[in-house]
């Protein structure tokens, strides 16, 4: 009998280390192997991820990401583990990701279908729509208004993806302009390079508000498309995937989530002390009672038109 009872103690010890040594591949046996994390940051995707004056990267974000951190380092039984930010762009965070150098990415980075089939995402975190900034006084309002014009989107996003094929399909002429980055682009719209900027509306706002003359811009009513951010992970990494679900999962229905938002959301940030004086809007409401990392835009709100036109190109 007490044969009996050691073998099933011995059983049981080598079953749960099989399911340890089982989880610990991937990504997760990278990061216990070098007691590192890389993450993928961005220079100026404010308030997400970006470098405030001091040149340290910080960023709704990139404190969502230092969860899934805090969260991967218990699970792992890691006494240190030490963080790496390494800059990605809108066209490099992809590619960064899919060959190894960054393992998150904590930046604000669409999840959608197509996006799906290179990478997998973590429970969305906020959701945004793609608008138009220009200056007052160019008296744009809709995309019929940029005609012949010359926009700018930042490059690798799926904005300037939905211009190039909304420009095509409906004749409209206009002379797109890719931008390196977030900052470059509305510095186009500030120099008259370009006539507008169409990107995220929370990046057009934190953009314009961090500017000389916050009061010269103004972004569209009409929206272009529904944009649901999630923090960005390898895919086919079963193991990792549920880390990071876990993770982002336990801030959004703790509660914890209304405190990280409002501190980049609701009161003054750095580097000039501007508040985006944005409140939590009801879709993110909805994910935050029942996150999902659907990367269907329906599942959050009403799709625009333009929206549904690209959609129905992108399934064909």
């Amino acid at each position: 009998m007490k044969l009996l009872k050691v073998l099933a103690v011995m059983i049981s010890a080598g079953a749960i280390a099989g399911v340890a040594q089982a989880e610990e591949t991937g990504t997760l046996k990278k990061i216990k192997d070098t007691a590192t994390i890389t993450l993928g940051v961005r220079d100026s995707s404010i308030p997400f991820s970006y470098l405030d004056d001091k040149q340290s990267y910080q960023g709704y974000s990139i404190d969502l990401c230092m969860k899934i951190v805090s969260s991967v380092q218990k699970q792992l039984g890691l006494p240190e583990l030490k963080v790496k930010m390494n800059p990605v762009t809108s066209a490099t965070r992809i590619p960064l990701m899919a060959n190894g150098t960054i393992d998150l990415e904590c930046g604000s980075t669409t999840n959608n279908v197509e996006r799906q089939k290179q990478v997998s995402f973590a429970p969305t975190t906020f959701v945004t729509a793609n608008r138009i900034l220009s200056k007052k006084t160019a008296g744009i309002k809709t995309l019929a208004d940029l005609k012949g014009k010359a926009v700018v989107s930042t490059s690798g996003t799926a904005n300037l993806k939905q211009l190039t094929t909304l420009n095509a399909d409906q004749n409209l002429g206009i002379n797109i302009l890719p931008a390196k980055d977030h900052a470059e682009a509305f510095l186009m719209v500030e120099t008259g390079r370009a006539v507008a900027w169409v990107m995220d509306d929370i990046l057009l706002i934190s953009q314009a508000a961090n500017s000389k003359s916050p009061g010269d811009y103004e972004i569209s009513k009409e929206a272009l498309s529904v944009e649901p951010y999630g923090i960005m992970l390898r895919k086919d990494d079963a193991a990792f995937k549920k880390a990071v679900d876990t993770a982002i999962s336990n801030v959004l229905t703790s509660g914890d989530i209304n405190r990280i938002y409002h501190k980049w959301f609701l009161q003054p940030i750095p580097p000039k002390g501007i508040s985006l004086n944005l409140p939590m809007s009801d879709q993110l409401k909805a994910v935050v009672a029942k996150p999902t990392d659907s990367g269907e835009p329906s599942a959050y709100a009403a799709v625009p038109e333009a929206q549904k036109a690209v959609l129905k190109k992108v399934k064909k």
